[in-house]
């Protein structure tokens, strides 16, 4: 019988063939808020990503703020990971004016992309926002074997990214880069 196709039933199935028996149970997040408007006392986007971690008992151990420079996005996420984040969440600079670079100075770091997360980002955001939910860019991938979120700036946006795709999702697919 393949063992990777088992049934419910199969007695013979054991721990080591789980799809989720590699799951990391608690994630060390970092939080990088992207704008030259914002500071850390004000950033709701951030504040809402840190609410949906602490609530899905992941540990948010770092949260910075960077200008809209690519170089310093690029730099504030290495450091996050060299500090021992497992999963960097950036919010802000996703969208399409000049000054929205965070997809290209993170996207430089990725080793693969998960374009999963970005198609059903989008999907989510257009039945709040319609047609605009193309404007967003958001998107992620593996660095290393750690994984980066790139969310929009906007409360809602980064709610809705960070509780209905990331933090449920974060531990089986860490186990899975780390497999």
């Amino acid at each position: 019988m393949d063992r990777d196709h088992h049934s419910p039933s199969d007695e013979s199935h054991d721990h080591h063939h789980d799809h989720h028996a590699h799951d990391e149970d608690t994630v060390a997040i970092a939080v990088v808020t992207v704008s030259s408007s914002r500071t850390l006392d004000d950033d709701p986007g951030g504040d809402a990503i840190e609410s949906a971690f602490e609530a899905s008992s992941h540990d948010v151990a770092d949260r910075s703020l960077v200008t809209d420079d690519a170089a310093a996005i690029a730099d504030a996420v290495a450091a996050a990971m060299d500090d021992g984040a497992d999963v960097v969440v950036t919010t802000g600079g996703t969208g399409l004016t000049d000054d929205d670079v965070t997809v290209e100075a993170v996207g430089a770091l990725f080793d693969r992309e998960i374009p999963g997360f970005g198609e059903l980002f989008r999907w989510l955001s257009y039945e709040e926002v319609g047609p605009m939910a193309m404007a967003s860019r958001a998107t992620a991938g593996v660095v290393d074997d750690r994984l980066v979120f790139c969310l929009p700036g906007s409360e809602n946006a980064a709610r809705m990214g960070s509780e209905e795709l990331i933090a449920p999702a974060a531990g089986h697919l860490l186990g899975l880069v780390r497999r």
